[in-house]
């Protein structure tokens, strides 16, 4: 299914088109770059991303929980409440209307 890089590079890209204010889970992405159950592969991938093109702290855990953030997570919850995603308890609210769906 490609190289080890091809699959990163279209995790990147996939994590680009997240628009502000709305977030995906690894499993979202893993499945928009092609391999659904890599979802372990791409929070590796946005846990040593050091690319300032790249919004991985739109990119959570199911169901809505914060996930881990390169071991900042307080860092990943101003980020997203500066966008406008509000943050209880290291959950989204109302995560199913902002969970955004890659196509």
């Amino acid at each position: 299914m490609g190289s080890p890089s091809e699959f990163a590079a279209r995790v990147l890209a996939a994590v680009r088109r997240i628009p502000p204010g709305r977030v995906a889970t690894y499993g979202d992405i893993a499945e928009a770059a092609g391999r659904p159950r890599a979802w372990r592969a791409v929070g590796t991938l946005m846990r040593t991303c050091t690319r300032q093109d790249v919004p991985c702290h739109r990119i959570v855990a199911s169901g809505g929980r914060l996930g881990g953030f390169g071991g900042n997570p307080g860092l990943k919850r101003a980020l997203l409440r500066a966008e406008g995603v509000i943050v209880v308890n290291d959950r989204i609210r109302s995560f199913s209307q902002i969970r955004y769906s890659p196509p």
